[in-house]
């Protein structure tokens, strides 16, 4: 198996008080496998001129930064992929709608032509044994991830949805366009499940999470139709705290539960008031919806720069040792 190094651009997640890593200078890729993705992200790597100074000495205060160009913004909230100055201005439609993701130059195709099941492992180290990088798919039980997963691969059976939790007890491995996998987790919080069966779930998933080096990042669904729940502000902070990348999918975005809560945009920014003190940089978000198709082509081009640049950082390191490493 080629061995790779796991993605260190969502890492930035950890609880507070540990302070973030400091920003590595990245590569930028000049060029885009999508001519309509190179023409959103043409600037996305431009920083802005720098302040000009007034030249006195003696403590006086330097001029004011010159104000962005019309149409762009500053925005402390965004998630800068790699390749991205996060002092740049961004523009308004440099941002994934309903999101707070802006496009990079890594950003490539990201439509999927073919997906197919491959297999179901009931331990980690079943798993498929290539080096095709994945992203996993977490989340409370019935949130919404086999609909989600149908939803990405536009197939309606792909992942068995059922309105009975905690349907999903295996690691289920679907290959996309031949070259990289989407993962289905058990989901967490079944109310139902014995103690034993919850323990077991917890060592069975965890240890996908810590020892799966082709982990790209994990798409932690949040249903936004009823109120934050503790269950899933406490696994962000399990995959925080053990530097796995995240990126938050808010699920059902399309309806609101009555006497559960407000509509989703209130639900999402409380969950986003909630978890804001947790974390040294904002992390991705995404709003979505199964039944509209809200974020699906958003998501699929948010995952296509993370792959880019995570197939790029491992030709790199590859070339820096020498070639590649076979165990």
């Amino acid at each position: 198996m080629l061995l790779r190094p796991r993605l260190s651009l969502l890492r930035a997640v950890a609880p507070r008080p540990v302070p973030p890593p400091p920003r590595a200078s990245l590569p930028v890729r000049r060029t885009l496998s999508s001519p309509a993705g190179a023409a959103r992200t043409a600037s996305a790597g431009d920083a802005p001129p720098p302040a000009q100074r007034t030249g006195l000495k003696g403590g006086r205060k330097s001029a004011p930064p010159p104000p962005p160009p019309r149409g762009s913004s500053v925005n402390p909230a965004l998630f800068f992929p790699p390749g991205v100055d996060r002092d740049a201005a961004v523009a308004a439609e440099m941002v994934i709608p309903a999101s707070n993701i802006v496009v990079g130059p890594y950003a490539g195709d990201s439509r999927v032509k073919e997906a197919e099941f491959v297999k179901s492992s009931a331990r980690a180290r079943d798993c498929p044994k290539d080096d095709r990088p994945e992203f996993a798919v977490l989340g409370r039980s019935n949130v919404g991830k086999s609909s989600l997963i149908n939803a990405l691969i536009r197939r309606k059976e792909a992942a068995l949805t059922s309105k009975k939790p905690g349907k999903t007890q295996t690691i289920n491995h679907f290959l996309v366009n031949k070259s990289w996998y989407l993962v289905d987790l058990p989901g967490y919080g079944f109310a139902a499940a014995s103690q034993s069966a919850r323990t077991d779930w917890s060592s069975f998933t965890k240890g996908y999470f810590l020892n799966r080096d082709t982990l790209v990042g994990v798409l932690l669904l949040v249903d936004a139709s009823i109120p934050p729940q503790k269950i899933d502000i406490d696994c962000a902070n399990w995959l925080g705290r053990n530097n796995i990348g995240l990126t938050y999918v808010f699920t059902k975005c399309d309806k609101s539960k009555k006497g559960k809560g407000g509509r989703p945009e209130e639900n999402i920014k409380e969950f986003q008031e909630t978890i804001s003190s947790l974390y040294p940089e904002p992390p991705p978000w995404i709003m979505t919806s199964s039944v509209t198709g809200l974020g699906r082509d958003g998501l699929l081009l948010h995952m296509s720069q993370l792959r880019n640049y995570w197939d790029n950082e491992a030709t790199m390191s590859s070339a820096a040792a020498g070639g590649a490493i076979w165990n």
